[in-house]
């Protein structure tokens, strides 16, 4: 049996590593994927630093949920879905996996996290989870499948609301706030305000009217930009205590708060305006990432991306967790 490369995490409180796995064979329902490129994000970091038992999936896996390849031996190019769910419930069986009724029982999974993901050469995919690419760049197809996905369906309950002379402020503009904004220039005409704490990442939010840099005075600095009128919409990519009482005094009245990041922080009370709403948006839908495709191969999407070659892995995470990677780092198999 063939012996490949994979870049894995075999225990809780061992960072991952390269090792040598076993080439994979599909089973009933399976195809084989070669892997071209696979994105690295804050969600692994957030499992290899986790405590046993956080997520409800143990080590060892090969990790990587943002995919993108060719299947063995068609050739046909395509991203793999990453939520992975029952595949049986009502939810699974509309394309809805991310919210399957089952996850709480059967334990968090999905591609690379629990079951083994595309930091390798090969992975094997449920047949339902593909979705074609044609001829969009695998580096380019892989981030989109969380980092593009996940903005889109915090994004698509929104768009009836975001008409126009609405105005809509994204904070954080790292690997998904800056697909963010080119979202919410793609499919609504709401005028979109970006916020960072360095002003590299700024520099990504290709589309904003106006940017600013985290200060004391940020709050004011955006309401007065908009005209001394808070926000139909705040979707916040850091999810930390700054970032949502940021959030919460920018807000409209009957405005939407929308959290992505998992920064940790709480609201607090009292905080947010008359009628305000508060979401919390999970990944997306398998046609959903059908849609964010159809986007970037239009050109309206284009992902900040930082290549490694699979062996450079843990350099990679060493720069991801430092803050030192812009947009998104993509692994490429050699």
């Amino acid at each position: 049996m063939t012996a490949v490369l994979a870049f894995r995490f075999t225990a809780w409180g061992s960072p991952p590593a390269l090792t040598e796995v076993a080439d994979p064979s599909p089973a009933d329902g399976e195809v084989l994927v070669r892997v071209l490129a696979a994105g690295a994000c804050h969600s692994d970091l957030h499992v290899v630093d986790a405590a046993p038992g956080a997520f409800g999936f143990t080590p060892p896996f090969t990790l990587g949920h943002e995919i993108a390849g060719e299947v063995v031996p068609t050739g046909d190019r395509v991203a793999v879905y990453g939520p992975w769910g029952c595949g049986e419930c009502v939810r699974c069986r509309s394309g809805m996996d991310n919210y399957c009724d089952r996850r709480g029982a059967l334990g968090w999974a999905g591609v690379g996290l629990g079951r083994d993901g595309g930091m390798a050469s090969h992975v094997l995919v449920p047949e339902r989870y593909l979705v074609p690419i044609g001829d969009l760049p695998a580096t380019q197809a892989a981030p989109l499948t969380d980092a593009g996905l996940t903005p889109y369906h915090a994004i698509a309950p929104l768009r009836d609301r975001l008409g126009p002379g609405s105005a809509v402020a994204v904070i954080g503009i790292g690997g998904l706030g800056h697909l963010a904004v080119q979202i919410l220039r793609a499919v609504t005409p709401a005028r979109v305000f970006a916020v960072d704490v360095r002003e590299a990442a700024l520099e990504l939010a290709v589309g904003a009217e106006f940017t600013t840099l985290v200060r004391p005075d940020t709050s004011s600095v955006l309401r007065t930009a908009n005209g001394g009128t808070g926000f139909d919409a705040v979707l916040d990519f850091v999810g930390n205590e700054s970032s949502l009482a940021l959030g919460s005094a920018i807000l409209r009245a009957a405005g939407e708060l929308v959290i992505v990041g998992s920064g940790g922080g709480r609201l607090g009370k009292g905080g947010l305006p008359a009628g305000a709403r508060v979401s919390l948006p999970f990944w997306g839908t398998r046609a959903e990432l059908g849609e964010v495709v159809a986007l970037a191969r239009e050109g309206w999407l284009r992902v900040a991306v930082e290549e490694f070659p699979l062996p450079a892995a843990a350099e990679a995470f060493t720069r991801l967790r430092a803050g030192g990677v812009r947009g998104r780092a993509v692994l490429v198999p050699e």
